[in-house]
């Protein structure tokens, strides 16, 4: 009797063993890289993480439970940014990333700011998802009431790893000014803010989807002030570049500051050539599925302008296979 109790033992941890195996299997890691935990990228990034995973023993989607892709579980990673995202994707260090549509467009072509580097041929597109704005900020009794106000003065342009970086040279350039013309800094989120509100820079650029965490804390906090972004500079910036457009931000976005005109670019959700095509399939169909559209409306405030009726607006890197299926599939592309 003890010879077969132990020979029932062994053969049940056996089992459990290659059960825990098999779950083991089913389970596929994905991670989205964003942006700075101020911005909107990262908290985006949360709401469709959530939206596409579905780990071994949830409840199954009608009954309540996730509607994502079975056995996925996805992540996402806070980053430097757009330029950051666009080289992890390309390295394999990440499964996927946001970025402005410039800056993907530049690393795939080589060309613009990414001129003289090696195109970034994998990559791939899996939806446009919301419009970003450029916000350049400064306090309100600054005097400074234009781009070219900002000659002499100290400026945050963010990382250079960051997409906001790049458009804050370009702007620049457009108005007729260089990095020569003032003092850089380099800060991000809540050290720009924080910067700014003790006198230690004179304004910061970001580009991100209004409202922005850090900026509304800041607004409530100090009164600040948007620079416009329009005029003669704004023109030759989007006849130059057809991704940035005339777009404004409307007065009450951030407390007690006015709207203002400025210019915006398409964030948009890239990948890798070689991520599987049906795991991109399902993750796409996923994140437009019902339960996603729930999850996006009510998890940020930016998520409601995230659908499918636009998850082609501004693409200028080619579709990843599986996307482009479910795209077909769907009647949103012919």
């Amino acid at each position: 009797m003890i010879t077969s109790l132990k020979a029932a033992a062994v053969s049940a941890v056996l089992a459990l063993g290659a059960a825990g195996t098999a779950v083991a299997q089913e389970l596929t890691f994905f991670t989205i890289g964003t942006g700075g935990t101020a911005y909107t990228y990262y908290p985006i990034g949360g709401v469709i993480a959530n939206a596409i995973s579905k780990p071994p023993g949830s409840r199954e989607c009608g009954d309540g439970g996730s509607c994502g892709v079975e056995g996925l579980i996805a992540s996402a990673v806070s980053s430097r940014g757009s330029v950051d995202n666009v080289n992890a994707i390309i390295s394999g260090l990440r499964n996927s990333g946001f970025a402005q549509s410039d800056v993907a467009y530049w690393a795939y072509t080589g060309t613009g700011t990414m001129e003289g580097s090696e195109p970034a041929t994998d990559l791939r597109t899996i939806a446009a998802l919301f419009e970003e704005h450029i916000h350049l900020v400064a306090m309100a009794d600054s005097g400074i009431n234009s781009v070219a106000d900002l000659a002499g003065k100290r400026v945050s342009l963010d990382e250079p790893g960051s997409g906001t970086y790049v458009d804050a040279l370009l702007i620049m350039e457009a108005n007729g000014l260089s990095v020569d013309d003032l003092t850089p800094e380099a800060l991000k989120g809540g050290a720009a803010s924080e910067a700014l509100r003790n006198g230690k820079i004179d304004a910061f650029f970001v580009v991100t989807g209004y409202p922005t965490g850090s900026l509304v804390e800041l607004a409530s906090a100090a009164d600040i002030k948007l620079v416009p972004i329009d005029g003669a500079g704004a023109e030759a910036l989007t006849e130059k570049y057809g991704f940035f457009s005339a777009s404004d931000i409307p007065e009450g976005t951030y407390e007690g500051v006015p709207g203002v005109s400025t210019v915006a670019v398409g964030a948009q959700w890239f990948t890798s050539a070689t991520a599987d095509e049906e795991l991109i399939y399902n993750i796409t169909k996923a994140l437009w599925n019902d339960e996603s559209r729930k999850l996006l409306d009510v998890g940020h405030a930016k998520g409601q302008a995230i659908t499918r009726e636009t998850a082609l607006a501004g693409v200028g890197v080619p579709l990843h296979p599986g996307a482009e299926r479910f795209y077909r599939e769907t009647g949103l592309l012919k």
